[in-house]
């Protein structure tokens, strides 16, 4: 089985199962790298991403897409024996994206992960995951997600702090519907429970299933970007408070490249985040 592939429904039962038996001990993170050649940018795999987002065809390969890419061997990582956190449970708290250039349909791509480093939060212990995408070598695009395991305040370097600015202008509004989270994890392969199941949803703590955040970082992308062609983009994301579903959403512009989506009354904070055009490059490093 390709690194590629999405994890099956019984791997990551068994997986979560496996971590929850581990407890709460905190070990170091530990030093792993995972790639997969020939992961192939499949024309039916975008339009279904692309649709559910919010993106427009004719813009080409959203540039959040690759995330889906490199979600499995993220959850590889995450699942394996050594690993020292449950991956259920884990809380997504900021994630930042790079696309150097435009991903192709059609093309295959050379795409790894590897655990980053532990990081201090003050609700628990944080940790990253690198992730990027070669063509020919070169890197065309790269990720950083941050998750973080409730409890006693970690340990390492301080987690990302994201102040990207006050985000008053408005851009639109959100009907957000109650099957997004089943909807969203068919075209991505994240199936944690918390948002495809009000069962799922309940034992950790939520009334009612929430919204992935790299969905709605994406739906926020597509609207920021009007269904231009991106060459070159930097996305930013602090997720906060829960998107619970169904629910009404506002996204919001500020200066400096500033976003922020918000419950209907602008009093909750969903994300906020920085979108801002990079530079091309040709670094054939992977991060």
């Amino acid at each position: 089985m390709s690194n590629a592939e999405p994890v099956s429904p019984l791997g990551l039962a068994w997986g979560a199962a496996r971590g929850l038996l581990r407890g709460a001990t905190v070990g170091d993170l530990p030093s792993v790298s995972l790639h997969a050649d020939q992961v192939w940018v499949r024309a039916e795999a975008v339009r279904a991403y692309a649709g559910l987002c919010g993106f427009g065809l004719e813009a080409g390969v959203p540039p959040t897409f690759a995330h889906i890419l490199a979600f499995p061997l993220q959850m590889r990582i995450m699942l394996a024996a050594g690993f020292p956190f449950p991956v259920m449970g884990l809380v997504h708290i900021h994630n930042r994206i790079r696309q150097r250039a435009p991903l192709r349909i059609g093309e295959a791509l050379t795409i790894g992960a590897r655990t980053g480093r532990l990081l201090a939060h003050d609700r628990g212990q944080a940790f990253s995951l690198e992730t990027w995408a070669l063509r020919d070598g070169a890197t065309v695009w790269e990720g950083t997600s941050v998750y973080l395991r409730l409890g006693k305040p970690g340990r390492g370097e301080p987690a990302p702090l994201l102040d990207a600015g006050e985000a008053r202008a408005p851009v639109e509004a959100w009907q957000v519907p109650a099957d997004i989270g089943r909807r969203y994890a068919q075209v991505s392969g994240d199936a944690n429970p918390i948002h495809t199941s009000p069962l799922g949803a309940r034992l950790f703590g939520f009334p009612r299933p929430i919204a992935h955040g790299m969905w709605a970082k994406a739906r926020a992308v597509a609207a920021l970007t009007r269904g231009q062609a991106i060459e070159a983009i930097e996305v930013d994301t602090a997720f906060r408070a829960p998107l619970l579903l169904p629910s009404e959403a506002r996204l919001s512009s500020g200066p400096g490249d500033a976003f922020e989506l918000t419950d209907a009354s602008g009093g909750r904070t969903h994300l906020r985040g920085r979108l801002r055009s990079a530079p091309q490059s040709q670094d054939p490093s992977p991060c």
